[in-house]
């Protein structure tokens, strides 16, 4: 579990790409790989990944590495990845942590393109597509992890949804150099989704009707 606030961006050291399976590593500072285990889990871009290997480098930082599998590669941007490129990291939340954005699984349900940037010394928008599929989930205030932050969505269209970022998440995060065109990763509020599809099921069972009844009734 992890939530949505990033805690550092970090040049991807390597990629090492096979048929539908790619390696990626990186160099941890000592301060962001303290405790740091074989199994952890580190959201990249949003992306639960594992820790593979670890292997201590003569400056103190340490050189660890995550597999990704094809089902990954598929859904996600870090197909596009290359050594050198900056990525958002987060390791996972603890007991006792400070929950500052909200719950995010890790688990990516997709890339959205942006569609449009906007911004000046303080402010930045960003502008997405909204697809069909994912539209009953990226609603006005709602919640929306893109590129593993927690973002709120400022309004939405019928194709479009929008976010404002602050200078903070600008300067910490990877966004401070998107473009349009570039594809994002993204996973729906999981509490909106649960509720979505809670209402979905029940309008399709008809059960939802009878419950709106019995509460008129009542």
């Amino acid at each position: 579990m992890f939530s949505g606030i990033v805690q550092t961006k970090l040049r991807l050291h390597e990629v090492n790409r096979q048929v539908d399976f790619a390696s990626l590593v990186y160099d941890f500072p000592a301060q962001f790989s303290a405790e740091l285990q074989l199994g952890a889990s580190v959201a990249q871009n949003g992306v639960c990944l594992t820790v593979r290997a670890m292997k201590e480098n003569a400056d103190g930082s340490l050189r660890v590495s995550f597999d990704a599998i094809a089902q990954t590669l598929k859904l996600t941007n870090l197909i596009n990845l290359d050594a050198g490129d900056f990525v958002n990291l987060e390791r996972a939340a603890r007991f006792g942590d400070e929950i500052g954005g909200h719950i995010v699984s890790g688990h990516v349900f997709g890339c959205v393109e942006v569609l449009s940037v906007e911004q000046d010394a303080l402010n930045m928008s960003l502008v997405f597509e909204r697809p069909v599929e994912l539209r009953p989930y990226l609603l006005n205030k709602g919640f929306v992890a893109l590129n593993g932050c927690s973002l709120t969505i400022a309004e939405v269209t019928q194709d479009t949804f929008t976010v404002c970022l602050i200078p903070e998440t600008r300067d910490v995060t990877t966004f401070g150099e998107v473009q349009v065109g570039a594809r994002i990763n993204l996973e729906i509020d999981p509490s909106t989704q649960a509720t979505v599809d809670t209402i979905k099921e029940l309008m399709a069972s008809g059960q939802l009707a009878e419950l709106i009844e019995t509460v008129k009734s009542a």
